[in-house]
């Protein structure tokens, strides 16, 4: 374990938000490579739960929880500041673990807002009430978000995309892990 990390369990509702990567500048700062572009999760938690990265050096082993001192934007990524973080080389040493924060300790939603964690596994269908599939991810095309979408056809996986956007949409019920579409199953 490294210096001043303290070990710890992950949560149960830990949500992956990130890697951290370089070390940023000489007091103990590093980069994370946020995987929003709006990271608010990395910014409300003053907790991150860390991982050892899945590949290359592994400087820790199990899961460590990190006090987080500070965590701002700048320039085009997230820095960010630990208690337990003092200088360069210990920040060097938490280059490639991963990032969890408690799903609890995400900011609020908005109205028609949600977080793409809430819709993975949501039932689709569509206004005839037919099961268009599953949420297996979505995707950021730049103009808009996508669902993809997982359903079977005679035992055979199948994948469907349907675009996140109000026209397509007509509601998403979290309470009743269901999306609403209006869309056709043989689009």
């Amino acid at each position: 374990m490294i210096a001043g990390l303290e070990p710890a369990e992950l949560p149960a509702d830990a949500v992956e938000v990130g890697r951290i990567g370089d070390a940023w500048g000489v007091k103990g700062w590093f980069k994370v490579l946020s995987f929003s572009a709006q990271p608010e999760a990395l910014f409300s938690s003053k907790r991150w739960f860390l991982l050892p990265s899945e590949r290359g050096a592994r400087t820790f082993e199990g899961a460590a929880k990190l006090a987080i001192k500070e965590s701002k934007e700048h320039s085009d990524t997230v820095v960010a500041c630990a208690h337990e973080v003092l200088d360069r080389d210990a920040a060097q040493a938490l280059r490639g673990a991963r990032v969890f924060v408690p799903r609890s300790s995400f900011p609020t939603a908005g109205l028609d807002e949600y977080y793409w964690v809430d819709l993975i596994g949501l039932d689709v269908r569509n206004r005839q009430g037919e099961p268009m599939g599953q949420v297996r991810e979505l995707l950021s095309t730049g103009a808009q978000t996508v669902l993809v979408l997982e359903y079977s056809v005679e035992g055979e996986t199948q994948e469907r995309m349907i675009p996140f956007v109000a026209v397509f949409i007509d509601s998403v019920d979290l309470p009743g892990r269901c999306i609403h579409v209006d869309w056709q199953s043989d689009y």
